[in-house]
Parts: structure tokens; C-alpha cells; sequence
């Protein structure tokens, strides 16, 4: 089944370089381009272990990895990965679909279970239709006891690529309820921006297993 990344970069002609190097950060921004990142060590030391859910080409996760978190990425997008392991070799990088996620124990990997996982990037409003709840539930099973999934992604078109259709916040909540999560907190923006009920056009939610958010 197509994501609508797939049907997004198929209609563009986007390659993965291309967008590898359309969101890397410019020399006068890299001190500021990480939020991502930020947000996940204000959350758990260096050392843990993040799942970057939805990697893409590596660029949060790479910088996980150079702040001393223990990173695996996977992505349904072949292409993307050759990208992704070439800019890092201290990443594990994984070829799976999130709605069909399975990394152990006896998966591709032997990292987890995560402190952290991380879908960033509007990774949420871009899976295949209809495999929502999949995602959150298969994100679910890979967190430590006391594991959180963050989740960062557009409310609007304005901060949407191309067409993709809006995925609300209740939305995803519901998913993520229905595997056994709770929301902790959420922000307007990954800088930790209190949140505005949607006015900014963004929401970065955290959610973890009832009573056991590290914060």
C-alpha cells in the first residue's frame, strides 16, 4: 500500500538527494534547526534509546546520534534510506512500513525497546490512508515501560506538503488511545511552545502509557 509520501514524491518528482538537501539545515540556521532533537533531550539523557519513526533521509536522527542517543531509523522509502546511511553510520537504519512495524525482540533489530519514539516531520498526516491506528499501535510496542511517542505534524494546509489531507490532533489522540496511550502534554511548536488550542497550525503531542511519562 502507497503512503502519501509515496503518491506526494511521485507526483513532484522528488528525489531523495533533493529533498535531503532541501531540508538540511543552511550555516546560518543550524544552531536553530534542530527542535526535533532538543525536544527529545529535554526529555530523556544521552545514552537512551530513540526510535526516529518515518526517518526520511536522516536528518533528525543523525543528530540524535552525534548528541550520544542510541538511534534506529526506519522508513518505508527505499531511496530515502540510501540517503539516510550514507550521512550516518552510527545510526541502524531499517527498511519497514510504521503500519506494519516489527523490530524485536526477534525483529530487525535488537536496540529496543525505546525510551523514545519520535514521528517528526508531519510522518502522521503522510502514512497510507486508513492505517492510522496501525501506526500508533505498532509505535506503542516498541516503547520501554516508561517510554513516550512524540509526534510533531500540520493542522492546516499551510503547514501540509502538496495535497495531503489534514489529519487532526483528536485524531491521532484517538489513535494512540486506542493502543493503550494517554496524552501527557502537547506544544504549538517542537521550541516547546505552549499550546494555542491549534492556532499556530502545528501540535508536537506526547503520549505514554498511563502513569508512566518520565517527566
Amino acid at each position: 500500500m502507497k503512503t502519501r509520501w509515496d503518491m506526494l514524491r511521485e507526483a513532484r518528482g522528488l528525489t531523495a538527494q533533493a529533498y535531503a538537501e532541501d531540508v538540511a539545515p543552511s550555516p546560518e540556521s543550524a544552531g536553530q534547526a534542530h527542535g526535533e532533537a532538543d525536544l527529545v533531550a529535554s526529555v530523556v539523557p544521552p545514552g537512551a534509546r530513540v526510535l526516529d519513526a518515518g526517518c526520511g533521509t536522516g536528518r533528525v536522527a543523525v543528530r540524535l546520534a552525534e548528541l550520544g542517543y542510541r538511534v534506529v531509523g526506519v522508513d518505508s522509502d527505499a531511496e530515502m534510506l540510501d540517503v539516510a546511511r550514507a550521512a550516518s553510520e552510527h545510526v541502524t537504519w531499517v527498511h519497514q512500513d510504521l503500519a506494519a512495524l516489527d523490530l524485536g525482540p526477534g525483529g530487525a533489530v535488537e536496540e529496543g525497546p525505546f525510551e523514545v519514539v519520535l514521528l517528526a516531520g508531519n510522518v502522521v498526516p503522510l502514512v497510507a490512508e486508513g492505517t492510522l491506528g496501525d501506526v500508533a499501535a505498532h509505535c506503542a510496542t516498541q516503547l520501554a515501560r516508561s517510554g513516550v511517542v512524540v509526534a510533531g505534524f500540520g493542522l492546516d494546509e499551510e503547514h501540509l506538503p502538496g495535497d495531503v489531507p489534514v489529519t487532526s490532533f483528536e485524531a491521532w489522540d484517538a489513535a494512540c488511545t486506542d493502543a493503550g496511550l494517554e496524552l501527557s502534554r502537547r506544544y504549538a511548536t517542537w521550541d516547546g511552545d505552549a499550546w494555542d488550542d491549534g492556532a499556530s497550525g502545528y501540535v508536537v503531542a506526547v503520549h505514554a502509557r498511563p502513569g508512566q511519562d518520565p517527566s
